[in-house]
């Protein structure tokens, strides 16, 4: 039976998010533990009329590794290519390549069985759609941005000359989209975040997940230099020290959650899309427009958020004032 509930979030990936035409190439790539996910969404592809081709990987070693040259080289050959993974491969050059040559990607990390039937999938991902490229629109470019919380976080950047991503988890040639995810972000530039780190709501790595206490980082430079905190953060600190790469701790991103049907569950793709949270993310900022290869890239999530863009307040104690009339946002 779940198989088949399945079913419907399969269509709306491969029909709305991929926008998968007859004829087109798609390349599902997948892992043992994650075909359960692939078959689903391989099926939806049949029934839109795609050619599909299934890779199955051997899982990476670690988020944000590579995966196989022959994998890669198909992905960039692709017309669409949906990554149905537990292990990052977002955050790679092989993502960044195939979306160069004209492919379009959904990433679907950490997906289980019931995130097709009840999740964040569920969304109206066109509705959703404008609020995400009028926040992207207003990350771009940003000269300061300042990011604080009543749980501590306090934190700037500066983003000046770096373009936006508005992840809306409907593709067009030459983008990706992790799904369902609704976001808006940009990659801040190297060395110019400064300030406090106070994640209150979700890791959703490392078996982390859902926090139950906060995890605090301080930022100089660019730089996380320590990470506070109880068994959670000791867990984070102690996989980034293992990493033996300092660009682990560069502040690589930060992103708006916009997908309204989004819970915080402890998965990547959902929680990162809870609407208006925020994430920091650290590590790699290679496919997000930074410059920065890194051993990982983990996302940092917080909530009752205020975020002030060149003196616009985007976000006040978690309530998204873009979209609503000016008289709501007095």
């Amino acid at each position: 039976m779940n198989q088949i509930l399945m079913g419907k979030g399969a269509r709306t990936i491969v029909e709305v998010c991929a926008g998968v035409k007859p004829g087109e190439q798609v390349l599902i790539v997948t892992e043992p533990r994650q075909l359960k996910i692939a078959e689903a969404v391989g099926a939806a592809v049949d029934a839109a009329g795609g050619e599909l081709a299934m890779a199955v990987i051997t899982p990476r070693a670690a988020d944000s590794q590579e995966p196989p040259k022959v994998v890669a080289a198909a992905m960039k050959e692709s017309d669409v290519f949906i990554s149905a993974v537990y292990t990052s491969i977002t955050h790679t050059k092989a993502v960044k390549n195939a979306v160069a040559n004209g492919s379009r990607g959904v990433m679907l990390t950490q997906f289980d069985e019931q995130m097709l039937v009840d999740s964040g999938v569920k969304a109206d991902f066109p509705a959703a759609a404008p609020i995400c490229h009028a926040v992207a629109e207003i990350l771009e470019n940003a000269r300061e941005i300042i990011l604080t919380t009543p749980h501590g976080t306090n934190l700037t950047m500066s983003a000046t000359g770096r373009k936006s991503n508005a992840m809306t988890c409907m593709v067009n040639p030459g983008q990706f989209a992790p799904v369902p995810t609704v976001e808006a972000n940009v990659s801040p530039l190297e060395g110019t975040a400064n300030g406090t780190i106070v994640a209150n709501a979700s890791i959703p790595y490392l078996g982390i997940g859902v926090l139950d206490e906060p995890v605090t980082a301080i930022v100089k430079d660019g730089m996380i230099t320590s990470i506070e905190g109880g068994k959670e953060a000791r867990i984070l600190s102690d996989d980034l020290a293992s990493k033996n790469d300092p660009n682990v701790y560069n502040i690589a991103e930060i992103g708006v959650g916009l997908n309204p049907e989004c819970k915080f569950i402890g998965s990547m793709l959902e929680d990162e899309g809870v609407f208006g949270s925020v994430h920091i993310g650290i590590g790699s900022s290679l496919t997000l427009g930074g410059n920065v290869v890194a051993a990982c890239h983990y996302d940092l999530i917080m909530t009752d958020v205020t975020l002030v863009v060149d003196g616009q307040t985007v976000i006040k104690d978690g309530d998204v004032l873009v979209g609503k009339p000016l008289t709501e946002t007095v």
